[in-house]
């Protein structure tokens, strides 16, 4: 580290600066980024540190103004672009060390504490996006593979496989080859579509959603089936209602790393209980992950058997549920005083 380098950064205010690195004001007993806009210190007052932790052994605490102990949203966002430009290029963790210009283990803890999930993982969902993209303009299925950066092998086809929850070439197809049965029902909180394939339930969605389901995959042949779901259908009408629900359902719901330990985790919340985004966050061993907590619960493709709707925003605000504020209030509602209930966890798909 240089540090007339660092130093002229820190002039500059530049909240880009690289190589990465903190300065600390020995007057103020504060630490900062190199992007602050408190008034510059006196340089015989400053000294630098490579990881924020360093600072913090040495006795300083963050500043109030630039928050250094907080995730560092450009940085994420100029790791997170560089990803996007070479999804088809080297993209591991000592190649994106050597873009950062940090070593491999500090990007994999730095970046895991600020998306949520590893740098690997990241990629892998990324390139999966990239290759429906493709696969949805109709590229052939080796020119999405490649055109995603997944490569020729056959471990990555399977992870393909197991994400999408079908093979690439029934996803290109636009599911043709898969059958998803469904059933509607009537809850007390409105209507309730039902839907599932061959290895359990893959959506529950308040309303009549079939044209929803229908339009993601427009050639897998949808089979209306009353009787074969009809136990499930009744499970999850009674837990509507506020009975006892005692059985875990399968479920077959694709799901990204994170998006699988947020769920397992709302999973585990005791009936007629509830967690904050931050609790949540704490729960799974990502403090800082509270936003992207939200986004996952937002994106919970089984309504009521994943229970998003005993998460709730600071200060117990029930805000902020897909099926609307009412339903979530009269969820919560009908499961106080209901007795505690345990599922298995979310299968790896």
């Amino acid at each position: 580290m240089n540090s007339q380098i660092c130093w002229k950064a820190v002039q500059r205010r530049d909240a880009l600066a690289r190589p990465r690195f903190w300065y600390a004001v020995k007057t103020t007993g504060v630490y900062c980024r190199p992007g602050c806009p408190a008034r510059l210190p006196r340089r015989e007052n400053v000294e630098f540190f490579m990881d924020a932790r360093d600072a913090q052994v040495r006795g300083y605490r963050p500043c109030r103004r630039c928050k250094p102990d907080q995730p560092d949203t450009d940085w994420t966002e100029r790791m997170c672009a560089h990803i996007h430009a070479h999804l088809d290029g080297d993209l591991t963790l000592q190649a994106l060390g050597r873009f950062a210009e940090m070593s491999p283990s500090h990007l994999q803890r730095k970046f895991k504490a600020s998306v949520g999930i590893s740098p690997r993982e990241y990629v892998n969902q990324k390139r999966l996006e990239a290759f429906k993209r493709g696969a949805r303009r109709g590229d052939s299925v080796t020119e999405s593979l490649y055109g995603a950066g997944f490569g020729a092998g056959s471990r990555l086809y399977e992870q393909a496989h197991r994400r999408l929850g079908m093979t690439p070439a029934e996803y290109r197809r636009g599911g043709a080859g898969v059958r998803v049965r469904y059933t509607l029902g009537k809850s007390a909180l409105g209507p309730v579509t039902l839907a599932a394939t061959a290895r359990g339930i893959c959506a529950v969605r308040f309303g009549n959603r079939i044209e929803e389901l229908r339009r993601e995959f427009p050639d897998a042949e949808f089979v209306k089936d009353d009787a074969a779901l009809l136990e499930w259908k009744n499970a999850l009408l009674a837990h509507i209602a506020g009975e006892r629900f005692t059985s875990g359902l399968p479920l077959d719901v694709q799901a990204t790393a994170f998006q699988r330990r947020v769920w397992n985790y709302l999973r585990t919340i005791p009936v007629g209980e509830t967690r904050t985004y931050s609790a949540v966050a704490a729960g799974i061993g990502q403090p800082t992950a509270a936003r992207a907590i939200a986004q996952a619960c937002a994106r919970n493709p089984v309504a009521v058997l994943v229970p998003c709707h005993r998460v709730l925003s600071a200060y117990g605000k029930k805000m902020g549920y897909r099926w609307g504020s009412q339903r979530k209030r009269d969820l919560l509602q009908s499961e106080t005083g209901a007795a505690p209930q345990s599922f298995p966890e979310l299968a790896g798909r």
